[in-house]
């Protein structure tokens, strides 16, 4: 059925992440219901709003990394989850 996928453990672990973060954000959204709001982004956002900014900018973070350097795409990580921690604190 799925069996074009080359699933590796690797692309489980991130495939678990991201549904563990859904998870976890849609838990956070039923118990505590947001309000938008507008921080250092231009646009009102919410909470789901700025998680989607999050992971979009860190495949492009990513893409970045693969496209001008040669360093390990764990400093790639490092640099996607503060910018998606700053971004969730004050976006």
């Amino acid at each position: 059925m799925i069996a074009w996928m080359n699933w590796t453990p690797t692309v489980a672990i991130f495939f678990a992440v991201i549904a563990g973060i859904l998870a976890v954000m849609t838990v956070y959204e039923i118990v505590s219901p947001c309000t938008e709001r507008k921080g250092f982004l231009p646009i009102a956002t919410t909470r789901g709003d700025r998680l989607f900014i999050g992971l979009l900018s860190a495949a492009y973070i990513h893409l970045t990394f693969l496209a001008v350097s040669d360093i390990t795409l764990w400093v790639a990580l490092a640099v996607s989850v503060a910018w998606l921690l700053v971004l969730l604190r004050w976006g």
